[in-house]
């Protein structure tokens, strides 16, 4: 009798112990395929995902990838949770690179209003309002962004040099020979006015 008393008392511990651990704590719920990991900083990891996305897309202009690039772009804003100088800066030349001139300007304007703005911004607003024939307004963002590069970008020093000569010489050159300019790509998101061959 005592053996059976023993045998049902320790049945009895076991299932108790064995209830206790199924008991739910107070750990926050995860998904099932992500594991809990004290100390990790998440933000860190998006801050990380987005650096990656926006050099990605740095990658895909270069590569003439425009689409992709506004993946890109748009992926990083996703990360970072807000829309910085460059990521506008990125999504407008991405814009221009695909012809649309309206939202490039819209979101290149936005870009060169933030702080952050680099002189390469103001270039690339710059070389979109060559291309739209606004000379006078491109000359303004020219120069400026020539002054915060402190003259030592020579993509922005050329830019500056020909839309100055062709303000100069705005009497002589007749309406028809303003398309004698062109876009070409230099670096990352540069973009340099060259005279056509």
């Amino acid at each position: 009798m005592k053996t059976a008393k023993r045998r049902a008392f320790a049945f009895a511990t076991f299932a108790i112990a064995g209830l206790a651990a199924c008991e739910n704590t107070s750990s926050p719920s995860l998904p099932e395929d992500q594991v809990m990991a004290p100390g990790v900083d998440l933000r860190a990891a998006a801050k990380q995902d987005s650096s990656e996305a926006v050099e990605a897309g740095h990658r895909l202009i270069a590569a003439g990838e425009y689409e992709l690039a506004l993946r890109a772009f748009n992926r990083a804003a996703l990360s970072r949770g807000a829309l910085d100088a460059e990521i506008l800066s990125g999504l407008g030349t991405a814009n221009l690179g695909l012809g649309r001139l309206g939202q490039a300007e819209e979101l290149l304007r936005r870009a060169v209003r933030d702080d952050a703005a680099q002189p390469v911004d103001y270039n690339n607003l710059g070389v979109l309002l060559m291309e739209q024939g606004k000379t006078n307004e491109a000359l303004q963002y020219f120069r400026r962004a020539f002054a915060l590069s402190n003259g030592e970008n020579i993509a922005i020093r050329d830019n500056l040099r020909l839309v100055l000569a062709k303000t100069e010489n705005s009497a002589t050159l007749e309406p028809e020979k303003s398309s004698e300019y062109k876009l070409v790509r230099r670096g990352n998101s540069d973009f340099i006015i060259r005279p056509t061959p």
